[in-house]
């Protein structure tokens, strides 16, 4: 498992709130929120391996981890196994599977929620002769000084009701974790969140999700209306067929295999009606388009009709269109899936994170974001005359409009180059190791002839911890090595001892496994492939461990230095200009302006000086067009400023390209924030000075009326130190 920077930090809290309420009396409860795509099912296995590994309760730890729906646990069951398989130490398992009258020490018990939820004879809840029930389970359980940590999996749907209350008051766990992406449940004891932006940011899940594009949309309070509502079913289909072919031909480009998906949903109810379009849509997309589940193209996902499943999630799957119901959302995990189409005889629809949770997901979540803007979006088509969002969350990531550039310029922006390797080891590792080795003169301070290798020391003399890693191979000091596999075992044990602050993860230990059989190779002529068991016995010997894990460390810090001094670097963009097009989101609405590069300009109505300033650039005579800035990545100029020995980004409120050929950089400040703008306002000047010949001009921009604003705009182009929110003597009048 590779787990992200805030995935880390995720499991990190989890940990540290698990262990502070199992110190504490009385039942607890912990809420992870976590949103869709966030790999919720790889954190909360790395959850189970840190506990049991760590082990940080002073009890014994049995699992129930229950889920909705038969299919959802057998999904996460499968999931959980490919995740812990390696470590040997936690079993995953199904009722029937349990061997004894008992949920062992670290073994997670799977539960459909329904099977416990309903007293019949067919549910595991009902007593029988064989004491081979829920409840005695449960009591057999705890009465062998175990205590029980329930995981309550999609808990919107179901922790919430009488029954479901009332059967987590009978089992009776020391510790509830439900995890939700829109969780409902309240007075936790603890909250521990990931944030959807951190989400977004590592590349994980799609930027937003961009509501019928190319199509007009208003949203009144709520309630969002569109004029593709005007459409038919089949002019719907057409618009989700067009941006599939758009995005095929995208992914081309930068030389992905992906295939995007479209799924058609239908209604839940069963109606004459929702036949009506079953059967049309399926003859549409045969004649016009030539899909059909014959040829492979066309998948169905209905309780009475399921066809062309299998591997539909594989990115390079021939399945084009997924016909579906809602039944199919929790869960269902198709990476490649990018469009969704409604129709309007749903009559109205509630748009939710859950609902668009299914289209979120990046197909290949190494690359991250990709170069081609229109793939890091997900698409809604529908015709739809009544649509809502259902929370903050949904009008946070639901794009609704969409404006388009109408000009170009052409200036030196920078952006901030990204580093995924302050938690783990990239190859840069090995370069260090080998060079502090060398200065170290590691070749000349170790012995090679006639070691042996000293497990115990492996472990801090713990012998005990390194039986529970190879399967109590070792007895006492009789430390016997059965074969390779097991030696290798015993090494990845000593590199994961000696990886802190670093995660852990398989490709970690691998960049310090080839670091080391690199040193040996080039500095002591021993290959790997030949001599495997005379390297572990060299490094792992009395002589010459400690100095090993002395180049280790050095190396370790050297590099956590080198990533730092990387995150400090910024990338240069010389020709940066207005991008293509932008997607806003519910919280913003159209503002009519003259002389936006953006057509039509969307606002937000955050900051009152920003929205007067627009006026002032929108009714200059002077103006020819201006820009609104943002503050993200590439897509937006910024330039750099020094604070605290730090170089950071500035991303300048306005730019505005005057008829006489003059730019105009513009960021808006009142009252206090004009204080604390010191050292961007140098910044900028030097960004001024630096492209004069260019008839850059500007500065922090203000009105001598900070309340009505009807004094004067002024403008600030003198050192930053001088600036003074309470004293305007020193800026200049500016004349737009």
């Amino acid at each position: 498992m590779i787990l992200k920077n805030f995935q880390i930090n995720a499991v990190n809290k989890l940990i540290s709130r698990t262990s502070e309420l199992l110190d504490q009396s009385g039942e607890k409860r912990i809420i992870f929120k976590s949103p869709t795509g966030s790999g919720k099912t790889i954190m909360i296995a790395e959850y189970f391996n840190k506990i049991v590994k760590d082990q940080i309760s002073k009890n014994p730890i049995s699992f129930i981890w229950t889920t909705p729906r038969r299919t959802l646990t057998e999904q996460s069951k499968e999931k959980l196994d490919l995740f812990l398989k390696k470590q040997k130490n936690i079993k995953c398992s199904f009722f029937y599977e349990l061997i004894e009258n008992n949920i062992p020490e670290n073994e997670i018990l799977f539960l459909n929620w329904e099977s416990i939820n309903k007293i019949n004879k067919n549910t595991i809840v009902v007593e029988n002769e064989r004491d081979f029930y829920l409840g005695k389970i449960l009591e057999n359980t705890k009465e062998k000084g175990r205590e029980i940590i329930l995981i309550i999996d999609e808990s919107h749907h179901h922790a919430t009701s009488k029954i479901s209350k009332k059967l987590i008051k009978d089992i009776a766990p020391k510790l509830t974790i439900e995890l939700s992406a829109t969780p409902i449940m309240s007075d936790p004891d603890e909250i521990v969140q990931v944030h959807l932006e951190e989400v977004k940011l590592e590349g994980l899940i799609k930027k937003s999700v961009i509501l019928n594009d190319k199509f007009k949309n208003y949203l009144t309070k709520d309630k969002i209306s569109t004029t593709l509502s005007k459409g038919t079913e089949r002019f719907v289909i057409d618009q989700a067929i067009k941006k599939r072919n758009e995005l095929l031909k995208s992914y081309k480009s930068v030389k992905s295999k992906v295939r995007p998906l479209i799924l058609i949903q239908l209604p839940d109810k069963k109606t004459q009606q929702e036949d009506r379009i079953k059967i049309e849509t399926q003859k549409y997309l045969k004649d016009k388009y030539k899909i059909t589940t014959e040829n492979g193209k066309l998948a169905i996902y209905l309780s009475e009709n399921k066809r062309n499943l299998e591997n539909i999630s594989k990115n390079e799957n021939e399945v084009e269109v997924l016909l579906f119901k809602q039944a199919i959302a929790l869960g269902w995990d198709c990476p490649r899936a990018q469009i969704l189409v409604l129709f309007r005889d749903w009559k109205s629809f509630t748009f939710s994170i859950q609902t668009v949770g299914r289209i979120m997901r990046m197909p290949e979540v190494k690359k991250g974001h990709y170069s081609k803007e229109i793939l890091n979006h997900s698409y809604v088509f529908t015709n739809l005359a009544n649509i809502e969002l259902k929370e903050d969350q949904a009008k946070d990531y639901f794009t609704i409009y969409t404006s388009k550039s109408c000009k170009k310029i052409k200036l030196e922006s920078y952006s901030r180059l990204r580093q995924r390797e302050k938690t783990r080891l990239s190859p840069l590792f090995i370069k260090i190791f080998l060079r502090e080795a060398k200065k170290y003169q590691l070749q000349k301070k170790i012995k090679t002839i006639n070691q042996k290798a000293n497990f115990s020391l492996i472990a801090d003399g713990k012998a005990e911890s390194t039986d529970s890693l190879i399967d109590k191979i070792f007895k006492g000091k009789d430390y016997k090595i059965i074969n390779e596999s097991d030696l290798q075992r015993i090494f990845d044990y000593f590199i994961r001892n000696n990886l802190t602050p670093f995660f852990p993860e398989d490709r970690s230990i691998g960049r310090v496994k080839v670091a080391l059989y690199n040193f040996f190779k080039i500095s002591l002529k021993i290959d790997y492939e030949n001599s495997f068991n005379q390297i572990i016995n060299i490094v792992l010997s009395d002589e010459n461990i400690k100095k090993f894990v002395d180049v280790i460390d050095i190396s370790k810090m050297k590099y956590q230095l080198e990533t730092e001094r990387r995150d400090e670097q910024l990338i240069k963009n010389p020709e940066w200009s207005f991008p293509e097009s932008l997607t806003f989101t519910g919280n913003f609405s159209e503002l009519k302006t003259k002389r936006s590069v953006m057509k039509p300009f969307y606002y937000d109505y955050k900051w009152k000086t920003e929205e007067k300033f627009i006026n002032l650039l929108d009714n200059s005579k002077k103006i020819d067009y201006w820009f609104k800035n943002g503050e993200r990545d590439q897509t937006f100029f910024a330039i750099t400023y020094d604070q605290q020995n730090q170089t950071n980004l500035f991303y300048v409120d306005f730019i505005a390209k005057l008829k006489n050929g003059q730019i105009g950089l513009f960021d808006t400040k009142s009252g206090r924030t004009i204080d604390i703008a010191k050292e961007k306002s140098d910044g900028l000047q030097k960004y001024i000075k630096k492209h004069k010949k260019n008839k850059i001009f500007g500065g922090i921009v203000t009105n001598t009326d900070s309340s009505n604003f009807k004094g004067r705009w002024i403008v600030f182009n003198k050192k930053g130190s001088l600036i003074n929110s309470n004293n305007y003597d020193n800026w200049d009048t500016l004349t737009l």
